[in-house]
């Protein structure tokens, strides 16, 4: 293989794939109704999962679950109606993270799992400040010229079935997984991204809780 998965850096970080289902209400920011996540770690020479994770997450009075929803992943009020609670689930999937491991979360349009943790981060402060990897720049930058860097594009350019039940958390989750493992390799044929830290320049997204207040800027 080629440098990037030659760099220690790269191998001694856990990348963990992350998505989110969630309901819009209006005037209000989304709010989720499932989660999952797939832990991932390059050892000699190939991916190792290292763990996984998925719940559905009993949404708040002010963000029923919408015609829209069910459409789209299947979800209905019926099915979250016992679900766990914001707390109750990402508290759980907060303590899926050790101190003694590096990671990065890996996303399809890395800005909404970004909102979705930092609008939660007081049910899952770790989870919250970590950094995220995106695979749409990630895959402009090894795929140039697709019409768009939709999952679906990636999915039918790399030949991964689509999951039958798309769209929800887990099913999305796993294929994402696919698709970064297949940028991965682009990334060490081709040599076009070299290590970790170029890796983060051309996908890496700073997760917002991590960042700094307006006032510690200017800190002496």
């Amino acid at each position: 293989m080629g440098s990037l998965t030659d760099d220690p850096d790269f191998r001694a970080t856990m990348y963990v794939v992350i998505d989110f289902e969630a309901t819009t209400p209006a005037g209000r920011p989304a709010q989720p109704i499932e989660v999952a996540a797939l832990a991932l770690r390059y050892e000699q020479g190939d991916w190792v999962e290292a763990g996984r994770f998925a719940s559905l997450i009993r949404p708040p009075e002010f963000a029923p679950v919408t015609r829209f929803n069910t459409l789209h992943s299947g979800l209905t009020s019926e099915h979250l109606a016992s679900a766990p609670t914001p707390a109750e689930a990402l508290g759980a999937l907060d303590r899926c993270f050790t101190a003694d491991s590096r990671y990065l979360l890996v996303a399809q349009h890395a800005a909404t799992e970004a909102g979705l943790l930092y609008n939660q981060r007081e049910h899952c402060p770790v989870a919250a400040r970590i950094d995220l990897l995106d695979t749409i720049p990630l895959a402009r930058r090894l795929i140039p010229g697709l019409a768009d860097y939709r999952l679906d594009t990636l999915l039918g350019h790399y030949s991964i079935p689509f999951p039958a039940d798309r769209h929800r958390a887990a099913a999305d989750v796993r294929v994402t997984a696919r698709v970064f493992r297949r940028l991965i390799e682009d990334a060490d044929r081709e040599g076009s991204v070299r290590d970790l830290n170029e890796l983060v320049r051309v996908a890496g997204r700073t997760a917002k809780a991590a960042r700094p207040a307006q006032g510690e800027l200017f800190a002496l």
